[in-house]
This record gives structure tokens, C-alpha cells and sequence, in this order.
């Protein structure tokens, strides 16, 4: 993992939070594993538009943090799956609200996408 040459700031809640599911996909992640997605092929079909290498990476970070954990079955061809850990599964009510308040914004959303592809309107 990359580190910074200036060392972070923890003395806030936020700012670990942010640490540990900051990324572009890290609570979609969460998401789709606490909710049944569990192989890295599954994950990365239901995110088509980020790179394998992001995909991996950010399951590296999660699992570095201890959100997430690997189980690799030892069998032929072997295979491996993502799990949430009990300290992931402490962030479920953070990923689910989340989700909530996207879901409760998203007619406001699409309007404003919607008038952004008008030209000459705001």
C-alpha cells in the first residue's frame, strides 16, 4: 500500500472512517458482499466500470483493515470468497444508511443529471 510522505491526522472519527471505506468503491463493496456478492468474479461483474486492479486493491485495504476477510478453498480449480468480518459487520448501519439516504435523493438526482445533459439550461 502506498503511503504518504506526511503522516494522516486520526484525531477525528471521520477522518478514520474515511481512512478505512474512503474509495471509490469500498462501501459499494460492502454492500454487495453483506449482501450475498461473495467471489471476486461476482463483485467485479456487478461493478463494470472499475478496473480489476481497483477492485482488488480496495479488497486489499478492506481486508488490511479487518473489514473484510478471504476464505480460499483449497480445491481444484481453488476459488476464493469475501466475507464480512464482525468489525465489517459494525459499519453495516453506516453502509445502510448510506444507501437509504442515495435511495431517498434519487428522483433529485436523476433531475439534476437529467437538466445537466440539457445544453443551456441550469
Amino acid at each position: 500500500m502506498y503511503e504518504k510522505k506526511i503522516p494522516k491526522d486520526f484525531s477525528c472519527g471521520f477522518t478514520v472512517l474515511m481512512e478505512i471505506i474512503g474509495g471509490k468503491w469500498k462501501p459499494y463493496l460492502l454492500f454487495l458482499i453483506s449482501n450475498g456478492v461473495r467471489r471476486p468474479s461476482d463483485l467485479h461483474r456487478k461493478v463494470p466500470t472499475a478496473t480489476r486492479r481497483v477492485l482488488n486493491l480496495q479488497l486489499k485495504e478492506l481486508e488490511f483493515h479487518g473489514i473484510i476477510g478471504k476464505k480460499i478453498y483449497a480445491e481444484l480449480p481453488p476459488h476464493v470468497e469475501y466475507y464480512l468480518t464482525d468489525f465489517g459487520e459494525s459499519l453495516l448501519p453506516v453502509i445502510n444508511a448510506m444507501d437509504a439516504w442515495g435511495g431517498g435523493y434519487k428522483h433529485q438526482f436523476e433531475q439534476l443529471m437529467l437538466r445537466k445533459q440539457v445544453p443551456g439550461e441550469a
